[in-house]
């Protein structure tokens, strides 16, 4: 964590978060939360860390036990890691056509050169054919 970033003390961000300093220390037991703490072991709350607390809050308001704000948290979690890979891998996908089309590209043109047009000549009974050759 950057020295820039904003901590606070139990008691602000349980005030920030709308519960008693107790609950979060029983969220903390529970694994809902783990606060950063200093050299002096003094729990120190960082913004999201505040934003994940109203988020168990109104969890708690909408009905749900620990053990279902537990399972919601998770879910949300793993929902959010696989949208990230899901990003990341359309973003891959994406690169990877560019790249496919720049060497389809690259391939027509540099057959372009290697091609020979037949142009058929004459109505003999047996056909003269004269290459035409393009130079660049």
């Amino acid at each position: 964590m950057t020295t820039s970033a904003r901590t606070y003390l139990i008691g602000i961000a349980a005030e920030l978060a709308g519960m008693h300093p107790q609950t979060l220390r029983v969220y903390e037991r529970r694994g809902l939360i783990t606060p950063v703490r200093t050299a002096g072991r003094t729990r120190r709350y960082t913004d999201a860390d505040v934003a994940l607390l109203r988020r168990i809050q109104e969890l708690s308001e909408a009905g749900l036990n620990l053990a279902g704000i537990e399972r919601v948290l998770d879910l949300e979690a793993r929902c959010e890691r696989a949208e990230r890979r899901a990003r990341a891998l359309q973003q891959e996908l994406a690169r990877e056509r560019e790249s496919r089309r720049d060497e389809i590209q690259e391939m027509r043109r540099s057959t372009r050169a290697e091609l020979v047009r037949v142009v058929s000549t004459g109505t003999a009974l047996v056909p003269v054919v004269r290459p035409v050759i393009r130079t660049r």
